[in-house]
């Protein structure tokens, strides 16, 4: 992780649906780390969420460069709701935090790996994992 966050070029999600007082990519995350991003066409990144100790993969969300700086910052997760339009810091509602212990990129700089210590279910339905309740038979 980096605690030093300087400015960057404005990116993000191309909507202007990011909450009042909130502007996505506000130009806060380290430019050396927002050069090396390669977003999709909404400017976002997905983030893949793995339980630190276990290498659990809990969750994928998607983060701009907000996001990815508040998440940097705060030690906590934050992400770009695609579907809401807005910035929400995993827990904050329903108190099943992610605590980050580590950020990393992959090669290609188009996926974000965030080790976290999860506080409760990482899913929205309550589940440790949103990749537990729907296994796909292999062809043997």
């Amino acid at each position: 992780m980096t605690g030093n966050a300087l400015p960057s070029n404005p990116t993000g999600p191309r909507s202007s649906g990011a909450p009042s007082g909130a502007v996505p990519g506000s130009g806060r995350l380290d430019p050396a780390i927002a050069a090396r991003l390669k977003r999709d066409a909404d400017g976002l990144v997905p983030a893949i969420a793995q339980q630190y100790d276990t290498g659990e993969v809990l969750m994928l969300g998607w983060m701009d460069d907000e996001a990815l700086h508040r998440t940097l910052t705060t030690g906590r997760c934050t992400y770009w709701s695609r579907s809401r339009r807005e910035y929400w810091v995993k827990g904050d509602t329903s108190g099943h935090v992610q605590h980050v212990k580590s950020v990393a990129l992959d090669c290609d700089a188009d996926t974000l790996l965030v080790k976290v210590d999860q506080v409760g279910a990482a899913c929205h339905t309550g589940d440790r994992t949103c990749f537990d309740a729907d296994v796909l038979p292999l062809a043997k």
